[in-house]
């Protein structure tokens, strides 16, 4: 049995997902004559209350155009140093954009509204870069998978507001959020100008990103889509499983959720583990305390029973449950790890 739990980006469509795609109405989504996308884009901008929505082929892509169009060249962003914008982009932030990152020194990728405020430079001192946007993940991928509190984020919002910058939500993996803490996406739309929400993770969609936002963000949206190269024709065969995702698969995240707790509880038992993090949606980061067995010898281990899981550096170690993860799986996963208490 061969097991992939190196993320959730890994599934393949359903079948109901695979049927829809295959019966989709389509047309030429860069004359925005794609009936599929434009259903997918107006079920989004509905869904978090705003003005409209783009689908994207990337998250990646997503999150910078929303940073392209809320700065200028030489600008500044803060955001958390865990954060994917500055991470896992390819160092897309300077190069699409001509911006650098203020790096705030929070807890597992979640800011105070202190730190932000503290971070945020004299707009008159010509001297030190312009901030002019901040950028929040929710949940956390290098925090473990952690949700923000809502409450922090409103006092986030109004430093925005003091200060005028702009607010930008990668929510990559917010539909884990929203079912971890029965919360709504319309209060995240009232929050902030502009969200990427992300269909090929925990929904299990093969390819897209949708980024939602108010109108006078998104009519600059489609333009940097463009120039980026995220122009797509009959992109409605992947935006059918969007909406099909939406459709069928949000409710059954909690499943994952479960079953990365159980998964941690089993990490927790064994005596070379060190450290499992707090686990509150699907995401579990874990360290092996190297005087009793290297973190790559617990990874060879796995490996060899045809488990896959994924390194994080300094000795840090993830699992990610999705929903190719059957319970046959996971009962499996769960006897293979207890073992290896003696290794």
């Amino acid at each position: 049995m061969q097991i992939n739990l190196i993320s959730d980006t890994v599934t393949r469509p359903t079948p109901g997902m695979l049927k829809a795609m295959m019966s989709a109405k389509v047309g030429d989504d860069v004359f925005k004559e794609d009936p599929s996308v434009n259903a997918l884009e107006e079920k989004v901008a509905e869904l978090f209350g705003m003005d409209s929505a783009l689908f994207f082929p990337s998250g990646t892509m997503a999150n910078q155009t929303a940073i392209k169009i809320h700065t200028n060249p030489g600008d500044q962003l803060i955001c958390d140093k865990y954060a994917h914008v500055y991470n896992y982009e390819g160092g897309g932030v300077s190069f699409n954009s001509g911006v650098s990152c203020k790096l705030v020194d929070g807890h597992r990728g979640l800011m105070k509204a202190s730190q932000v405020e503290a971070a945020v430079n004299p707009p008159d001192f010509y001297h030190s870069p312009l901030t002019s946007l901040v950028c929040i993940e929710n949940t956390t991928n290098k925090g473990g998978g952690a949700c923000w509190d809502f409450e922090e984020l409103k006092a986030i919002r109004q430093v925005c507001d003091r200060h005028h910058l702009g607010y930008h939500l990668d929510g990559a993996r917010l539909w884990n959020a929203l079912v971890a803490k029965g919360e709504e996406a319309r209060s995240y739309g009232a929050l902030f100008d502009t969200i990427s929400v992300c269909l090929s993770k925990g929904l299990g969609c093969p390819v897209g990103s949708v980024l939602v936002g108010k109108k006078k963000f998104m009519d600059k949206a489609l333009r940097v889509r463009k120039v980026l190269g995220g122009g797509m024709r009959q992109a409605g065969y992947l935006a059918a499983a969007g909406i099909y995702a939406l459709d069928h698969h949000l409710d059954r995240l909690e499943e994952d959720h479960i079953k990365a707790r159980e998964l941690g509880d089993v990490l927790r038992e064994l005596p070379y583990v060190k450290k499992v993090e707090p686990i509150e949606t699907n995401i579990i980061i874990f360290e092996v305390d190297e005087t009793k067995c290297s973190s790559e010898l617990f990874h060879q281990a796995l490996t060899d029973k045809q488990i896959r899981i994924i390194g994080m550096g300094q000795g840090k170690l993830r699992m990610v449950t999705h929903m190719d993860y059957t319970g046959d799986m996971h009962q499996h996963t769960l006897k293979i790890l207890r073992s290896l208490r003696d290794l």
